[in-house]
């Protein structure tokens, strides 16, 4: 589930059983990995990471920085029968739509998902007159405790996929004929999440219903929501536990 920049729960005390793994295993982050803002410590923690025994895998949630994503930063490369960016040697961002084959298994994976902190709005400094007025806006809404997040800064409309990544990601199934052992995802279908209480569909949770419906899989993976839950046997969210699937 959600690392959010936070990687301690791949520490050996966590997660003992990679003391048996090498590269050739995968462990894959349903979403909001945390590839945010260029610091110190991030590339501290990706370092930790990268140095660990396994390689780590993550389609993209609703906190990533997408400009950094989907910039040159991040070469683009073949890897495991899909599209991916190379974070990392042992770390990869698995991208929307894509089939991946690991140890004989096909995982489509197809990140994004709607942020929930954003009840009072984004602000954008292009939408005020000075960068003063922006200031003291932002200044104003954190004193008032308001749910925001910032344009560019902490949130990004590459949250939510665009129709070109949707028919993509529908011609991939069609050419899969259908089926797949494993869905990976950050949201999950509508009628899941709102199974589980949250009721506010969009655009990607609405998609997902309809591949519910029309795509042959074992077991779909999720995150997004902060818990563990399993539902109808099949929708797995997964948030601190690290289940082996393979």
């Amino acid at each position: 589930g959600d690392c959010h920049s936070d990687f301690r729960k791949f520490s050996t005390d966590n997660f003992p059983e990679q003391k048996s793994l090498s590269h050739d295993d995968v462990v894959i982050v349903c979403g909001d990995f945390g590839i945010w803002h260029d610091t110190k410590e991030e590339r501290y923690w990706l370092k930790w990471l990268n140095d660990k025994p396994f390689t780590t895998v993550f389609v993209d949630g609703n906190h990533e920085n997408f400009d950094r994503l989907y910039s040159n930063e991040f070469q683009v490369v073949d890897f495991h029968g899909g599209k991916a960016h190379k974070i990392r040697e042992n770390i990869y961002h698995l991208m929307r739509g894509h089939v991946f084959e690991f140890d004989g298994k096909k995982f489509f994976c197809f990140g994004g998902a709607s942020s929930h902190d954003i009840r009072d709005g984004i602000l954008d400094i292009d939408d005020f007159d000075t960068p003063e007025e922006f200031r003291e806006t932002v200044k104003d809404w954190y004193a008032k405790d308001k749910w925001f997040r910032i344009s560019h800064v902490s949130w990004w409309k590459q949250e939510l996929p665009t129709q070109d990544e949707l028919a993509f990601g529908l011609q991939t199934l069609i050419r899969n004929k259908n089926k797949v052992d494993y869905i990976i995802s950050h949201c999950c279908p509508q009628e899941i999440a709102s199974f589980m209480g949250f009721t506010g569909s969009d655009c990607l949770t609405s998609w997902f219903n309809m591949v519910a419906h029309t795509v042959s899989f074992d077991r779909w993976y999720f995150g997004h929501y902060h818990t563990e839950q399993a539902v109808f046997g099949k929708f797995i969210c997964l948030y601190d536990k690290i289940e082996r699937i393979v």
